[in-house]
């Protein structure tokens, strides 16, 4: 592990502190700690009275995490906020905190550099390794249980739509040809072979990217974790409290778009970023990954909150108080 977190910039660091307006003494929400970057960040500027607590569900990124604030803690000494790290998806942090007692949460919904760069995690065709992409490798079944058990029409769904691939027929019916498959190499040779290279933009996509987002997607439960973390966020959040969300494809996105503009609707939020901020030419120069990165963030209006221990949920007394977010179980 060491070294590793040197290849690890976090995205639109500068804007995601600035959005969140770390308030000394506060307490904030890094749902997403990957290798401590932007909790690190928050650190410094939370001082002795503050509080963070940090998710991550992947060991190996944690243990890291872990040593990086540790080394943080030697730097500022006496002036380390307390912090308390969850080794589990930020879909709990309903039930880890409670209600009203967050000053800001900041997630960044992107695979991390670490996550990529280990072939034995399975998340990258850029070098081959064991089919796995769990993100949590003590629980749940892998990418090549997933390739080689679903039946080719769910296969192709599932690449339609979480891959948002519209070539997912033909690239499931030939993995279905093809198996069994328990590599990555095997798999993007696969899906290559069917497909052919695409052209965005600004670059070129390879043929196997799309398939591979799908399938990481599914098994990882991502937008389900998002979709829990946005629901618990207005209950979480006390008045004046901000949630800054980093997205690196569509569907992530959208999720965080629909979540804050419905907030602002019902009088829940304020809408700091009219329009994503994404990464200035300078930063993707020095950081590649961040092109595809889009900030959003919101500040909780001021309303009075109740918590109703009976249904786990919360209720806004002010503007839009027909809302009700349920804190996931």
């Amino acid at each position: 592990m060491v070294g590793q977190d040197e290849r690890h910039v976090p995205v639109l660091l500068q804007d995601a502190i600035q959005y969140l307006n770390v308030r000394p003494g506060g307490t904030y929400i890094d749902a997403t700690l990957g290798m401590a970057g932007h909790s690190s960040a928050i650190a410094r500027l939370l001082g002795p009275g503050g509080k963070l607590v940090a998710f991550d569900r992947d060991p190996e990124a944690m243990a890291i995490a872990r040593e990086n604030l540790a080394r943080l803690a030697q730097e500022l000494g006496a002036e380390m906020p307390r912090v308390e790290l969850i080794d589990e998806e930020f879909s709990t942090a309903g039930e880890k905190l409670q209600v009203a007692s967050v000053d800001g949460i900041l997630a960044d919904f992107g695979i991390s550099s670490m996550q990529l760069g280990e072939a034995h995690r399975g998340f990258s065709f850029q070098a081959d390794g064991p089919l796995d992409m769990r993100m949590n490798p003590r629980i749940g079944v892998t990418a090549a249980q997933v390739v080689n058990r679903a039946d080719e029409k769910d296969l192709a769904n599932l690449i339609y739509e979480f891959g948002e691939e519209r070539r997912s027929r033909r690239i499931a019916r030939a993995i279905v040809r093809a198996r069994p498959i328990a590599t990555t190499a095997e798999l993007a040779r696969v899906v290559a072979a069917c497909a052919p290279t695409m052209k965005s933009e600004r670059h070129f996509i390879h043929p196997a990217t799309r398939t591979f987002q799908a399938l990481r997607i599914y098994v990882n439960g991502e937008l389900d974790e998002i979709k829990a973390l946005l629901e618990q966020a207005p209950g979480l959040l006390r008045p004046s409290g901000r949630l800054v969300v980093i997205s690196f494809h569509s569907l992530e996105d959208r999720l965080a778009k629909d979540a804050l503009r419905e907030g602002a609707k019902q009088g829940i939020y304020e809408i700091l970023t009219r329009k994503p901020l994404t990464a200035t030419a300078e930063e993707t120069d020095r950081n590649p990954r961040s092109r595809s990165a889009k900030m959003r963030a919101a500040e909780r209006i001021e309303q009075d909150t109740k918590f109703t221990a009976e249904d786990s949920s919360w209720q806004g007394s002010g503007p839009g108080s027909s809302h009700r977010g349920t804190r996931r179980k």
